[in-house]
């Protein structure tokens, strides 16, 4: 079961969605909690900027303006953090280190990393609404993610499908999507292990050439799903475009998660590609659970 979640925090809406549902799972689940910012002094108060002769007095006014946004902008986190916890118990943790290894480090002691899609940590704003740090900790960390677009809001607020992990909403269910791949079985394994489908019912997709193969892909991950205590149904899913397949299907679901593997295999069998989960990342419209 879920034991223990990390929240990144700053001051985009999808961090701000990223809390709120981090408190929601936390309350459902029991998990303890920590609320993390970055202050990333590496990019604040670079020691090994090269520094033209005259340029080391505008470099430290530079550095201190850095390092004083990035601690305001961390008080002003914290303190909305606050608020938005209404009581409920949780830990506050400052990283000094620059995003990826700050995050890598702090979630390595927990089981579960919760992060905005549009979060910025305090660096410049993404083109695609998909924070670069989000793969990097796919790629580098062993802990799953759960990755919240910046439409979700408190739970039970707006449909079914922007409602954020952790409120159990009446319609909506989860949706697995699954090829067989390892990353595939292990996305799938944390998230039964995890309770992260607790109360909801599960359907599985998964992509082929043919229905028949679609099928009993699917009905292996349901068959694993259920001997965890899930309500599992296979779903079919024919053609060449899984990713595109899978958003359309959590778009008519009206799915309150989506759960997916991430990784970089070729073949018709693959669920998911490098560039296929930077899509579903950033056109999802629930919360994604995603490990690599």
């Amino acid at each position: 079961m879920l034991r223990s979640i990390l929240v990144a925090l700053d001051d985009t809406p999808g961090a701000k969605a990223a809390r709120d549902a981090a408190f929601a799972l936390s309350r459902r689940s029991g998990a303890t909690l920590t609320a993390a910012v970055v202050l990333d002094r590496p990019h604040t108060q670079s020691e090994h900027e090269f520094v033209p002769i005259g340029g080391a007095a505008f470099k430290a006014r530079r550095d201190a303006a850095l390092a004083k946004r990035a601690a305001e902008d961390a008080t002003v986190a914290l303190a909305e953090c606050a608020q938005a916890a209404a009581g409920h118990p949780y830990a506050e943790l400052q990283l000094d280190d620059a995003p990826e290894p700050a995050l890598l480090r702090a979630g390595a002691t927990h089981d579960l990393l919760v992060i905005g899609r549009d979060s910025t940590l305090g660096l410049e704003a993404t083109e695609d609404g998909v924070a670069p740090v989000i793969e990097r900790l796919l790629m580098d960390g062993a802990r799953p993610l759960l990755v919240i677009p910046p439409n979700s809001g408190p739970p039970n607020s707006g449909p079914p499908n922007c409602v954020p992990a952790g409120s159990v909403p009446e319609e909506g269910p989860v949706l697995v999507g699954y090829d067989a791949s390892i990353p595939a079985m292990a996305a799938l394994q944390l998230f039964a292990l995890l309770g992260m489908g607790e109360g909801a019912p599960v359907r599985v997709a998964s992509a082929a050439e043919t229905r028949e193969a679609a099928l009993a892909m699917a009905e292996e991950a349901c068959s694993y799903l259920r001997r965890h205590g899930l309500d599992a149904t296979p779903l079919a899913l024919v053609g060449d475009r899984p990713a595109d397949l899978l958003l359309a299907e959590a778009e008519g679901l009206r799915a309150r998660l989506l759960v997916v593997g991430s990784y970089e295999e070729s073949g018709l069998r693959r669920l998911l590609t490098g560039s296929a989960t930077h899509v579903l990342l950033q056109r999802a419209t629930c919360p994604v659970f995603i490990h690599h």
